[in-house]
């Protein structure tokens, strides 16, 4: 409600509204669409449904192994889906309006990182005394989601190498967080003192953090999801 309700003058005199950001965000926008860019657009959003809901990276079936039997796992399916995408709707309430109002349709061409850390940054500034409350709580959320991230993939690996190697938890956990943290920092100086610029094939410049991004949930989780369908329907069975 807050983020609908804000309004920003340009010192042209241009007035912008979170309404109008809202208008932006729900309303399709079919001008200049060919062919190849609904591929494209169909592509991202395919990826970003792999990583929201955590298809192919074994989280879904380790934690699916941890629940009680007597548990309905068709119906916890379901309510993943819906609360996923109930606070996606919620997250795009809060973020395009309010990016919208302060930077127009131009701070809505960032994406990943950029719109992060740097048009929200400076939309979170121009509000005021208001925006250091709101940044705060919006970085502080940022954290519980990455965190919660973290985990859920890292326990996928730990269960597979516990059982594989016949290791303890702790140990594993130990090792893993260490090859983790070294791998995170080597992404994190992507933008430093290991950056670069690479063309992805949907058109977008990457650093490290994009390409690896990319790889995963463009290439590697529909081909993954493809061979596991596989597997489990005809050569294990349900």
């Amino acid at each position: 409600i807050f983020c609908l309700t804000l309004s920003h003058t340009e010192a042209d005199g241009t007035v912008r509204t979170g309404l109008q950001g809202l208008a932006v965000y729900i309303k399709p926008d079919f001008q200049g669409l060919t062919v190849k860019r609904f591929l494209e657009i169909l592509l991202d959003a395919m990826s970003q449904l792999f990583f929201s809901l955590s298809v192919s990276m074994g989280i879904m079936i380790t934690y699916g192994s941890y629940v009680k039997n007597e548990v309905n796992l068709n119906k916890a399916t379901n309510q993943i889906e819906i609360f996923d995408t109930v606070v996606a709707l919620l997250a795009g309430f809060l973020v395009i309006p309010i990016v919208y109002a302060f930077s127009g349709e131009a701070g809505l061409t960032a994406n990943g990182p950029g719109l992060m850390f740097v048009s929200l940054p400076k939309v979170f500034s121009a509000m005021g005394k208001a925006g250091t409350f709101v940044g705060i709580l919006f970085f502080v959320t940022a954290i519980f989601a990455t965190l919660s991230s973290c985990i859920s993939v890292l326990e996928s690996i730990v269960a597979n190498c516990m059982e594989i190697f016949h290791t303890g938890r702790k140990k594993t956990v130990s090792v893993l967080s260490v090859v983790y943290l070294a791998a995170s920092a080597i992404i994190a100086l992507g933008y430093s003192i290991f950056y670069v610029e690479v063309e992805l094939p949907n058109g977008s410049t990457g650093q490290l953090l994009d390409i690896m991004d990319y790889i995963s949930n463009s290439v590697m989780m529909p081909f993954i999801a493809l061979l596991s369908t596989i597997l489990i329907g005809w050569v294990m069975t349900p």
